[in-house]
């Protein structure tokens, strides 16, 4: 009871968006490079053995790994009730293409090895390929339409309207700037996908892969940075105005919302928050760097650091919205506004505090067991064994 009282509104609401971070950060630096592998298949393996180690690599882990996403889900779920409604009904058709997209790596892992053919491997390799690049480009484009603004309204009720047929329509969802986002997005899991083969292959796969990547990791700091420009010259950002109650009950229609020049105000106001993106092109930078000479454990490690920058930028950037509405602005979803109640924080925190480092152990002991390089002559010998 005592430490209920210690923790207040306002201070587990920002612990718990901190942890919705460290969530979705979780999620893209593991099931990051499991993407960016299937997203690879088609051009860094040119054999059937030499697909099968590029998906051996991450075929022990995929499952644990894809954990972060669900974790990630349950987490807005449960700690941010409204943006769970608003954002999961408003982009439906991209859940449910991210979904099937996602939906085929499982099979295509299972199924692939069941039979010789050329054409059937050949046909899953595909599959394996789209359930890579599809969920890594959507999960961009969808950034990108959340920093425009998306067109929805709050009734007096809390229902979300949205405006005409925009989201009936999921090519209203890739205008330019999210287009933009999406392909950064893209090639930053394709960097970090290229980092783990280089760690995990030897030989021509692991050599195809650090070509492929040094070339995505630059397109990557390339078109954050133009990002960055767009942001800060093409697109109105948001703000909090008059009192601003950080306690109070969770209702955005309480809150007064205005829309300003650009979103980078934020970094005049909060200098300190532009360490995000140094740390994105420095370790995106470095990551390339090492992929080009060769070093294995210290790219994929600066890779991860680029893609917590990266990621860390947009969250910092528009704190506190978490989901601003451009049609009207006063009904964007924020920190202060658009939680679940005081009580269910404090109890999701203890379970947190309590589970979440078993889980952080155990997956640091799979990942102690399966290290190791993946060969072709381990796949040849354990064929009947191995996906």
């Amino acid at each position: 009871m005592i430490l209920y009282e210690l923790m207040s509104y306002e201070l587990l609401r920002v612990v718990w968006w901190l942890l919705l971070g460290v969530l979705l950060i979780g999620f893209a630096m593991t099931d990051g490079f499991d993407m960016g592998v299937g997203a690879l298949l088609p051009f860094v393996a040119r054999t059937d053995t030499e697909r099968r180690v590029a998906i051996n690599t991450v075929g022990p882990v995929w499952e644990g790994n894809q954990v972060w996403f669900i974790l990630g889900g349950g987490a807005i779920f449960a700690a941010w009730p409204p943006l769970y409604a608003v954002s999961f009904s408003g982009f439906y058709l991209a859940m449910f293409v991210v979904l099937a997209a996602l939906i085929l790596r499982p099979v295509g892992f299972k199924y692939r090895s069941k039979r010789s053919s050329p054409a059937w491997r050949n046909g899953w390799d595909w599959a394996l390929f789209v359930g890579g690049a599809v969920p890594a480009l959507i999960f961009g484009v969808a950034v990108g339409n959340v920093l425009q603004g998306v067109p929805f309204e709050l009734t007096p009720n809390l229902f979300a309207r949205y405006e005409g047929a925009y989201y009936a329509k999921f090519i209203g969802l890739l205008n330019p700037f999210a287009l933009l986002a999406g392909i950064v997005s893209l090639t930053m899991l394709v960097t970090h996908g290229a980092a783990w083969l280089s760690l995990k292959a030897e030989g021509a796969v692991a050599e195809r892969a650090r070509q492929i990547g040094a070339v995505t990791g630059l397109l990557t700091m390339g078109g954050y940075a133009l990002a960055g420009l767009w942001l800060a010259f093409g697109i109105e950002g948001y703000a909090l105005v008059g009192e601003v109650v950080t306690d109070g009950p969770s209702n955005p229609l309480y809150s007064e919302v205005e829309r300003t020049a650009s979103w980078l105000s934020a970094y005049g106001e909060r200098p300190w928050i532009a360490i995000a993106p140094v740390l994105a092109f420095l370790g995106t930078g470095l990551a390339v760097r090492g992929l080009l000479s060769g070093r294995e454990v210290s790219t994929l490690l600066w890779s991860k650091l680029g893609i917590f920058g990266a990621i860390s930028s947009v969250g910092l950037t528009m704190f506190p919205f978490i989901l601003p509405s451009s049609l009207d602005p006063r009904s964007s979803l924020t920190v202060w506004d658009s939680s679940s109640s005081h009580q269910t924080l404090f109890v999701m925190l203890v379970t947190t505090v309590i589970f979440m480092p078993l889980i952080l152990a155990y997956t640091a002991w799979v990942y102690k067991v399966l290290w190791g390089k993946v060969t072709e002559a381990e796949v040849s010998e354990n064929s009947e064994n191995v996906y």
